[in-house]
């Protein structure tokens, strides 16, 4: 037992020390709840090894279902995430499955809103639409919208901007019957590009909104 424990330790020390060396992106939303839950399970994984090898294969074991942080994926997350690849196939709305367990929408720019607005385009109605059925399917579902901006213009206008344009989306999706209470929303203004914003292609891409879904966790 005590092979057991010392296996277990040292798993979740290796694991931890990995969470220490995130970066900042990565300890908040999915890298944190993977990088604990990770840890967490490695140590109770290995505890319940046998010996020292079956303390390594636990660790192993355990560390893979941590991973999975506090969300679960369910039958009827599968089925909304080939729901949602199938209505935005060819509209450059990327659909992914997050290491902790969570439904993501990266919506850019051309898809979801004007340069400079918080009003919704007509073409991403039907993708709204279509998630707001999933939605209204899994009542069990936590959702959070995400807005973000280009770097053109200030903090002060930013800011504000891709608040309510996650707001545009929530009023949008309890306008279709999902419960207020299932949704939260944040915006992070230009913080956090994912192109440069030096070229008028990067800016597109950096102008988007990010939608999550689990089920089973906390926000």
């Amino acid at each position: 037992m005590w092979r057991r424990l010392m296996g277990g330790v040292v798993a979740g020390s290796v694991l931890l020390a990995g969470c220490a060396n995130m970066t900042e992106d990565q300890k908040s939303g999915t890298g944190k709840g993977a990088a604990i839950g990770a840890a967490t399970g490695a140590v109770l994984g290995a505890i319940t090894g046998s010996g020292t090898k079956g303390a390594v294969r636990g660790a192993a074991l355990g560390a893979g279902v941590g991973a999975l942080g506090g969300y679960v994926w369910s039958q009827r997350m599968e089925e909304q995430k080939r729901q949602m690849e199938a209505s935005t196939r060819g509209t450059g709305v990327e659909v992914s499955q997050t290491a902790d367990n969570q439904l993501k929408l990266n919506i850019p720019s051309d898809v979801s809103f004007d340069s400079g607005r918080a009003d919704i385009k007509p073409n991403f109605r039907p993708v709204l639409d279509s998630f707001a059925q999933g939605l209204l399917r899994n009542p069990q579902a936590q959702v959070r919208i995400v807005g973000h901006t280009d770097s053109s213009g200030s903090d002060a206008v930013n800011n504000p901007l891709s608040i309510n344009r996650a707001a545009s989306v929530r009023d949008y999706l309890t306008g279709r019957g999902v419960a207020p209470a299932a949704i939260a929303i944040d915006g992070h203004g230009s913080r956090e590009p994912v192109a440069s914003n030096d070229t008028a292609e990067g800016r597109a891409r950096n102008r988007r909104v990010e939608i999550f879904m689990g089920e089973g966790g906390t926000r």
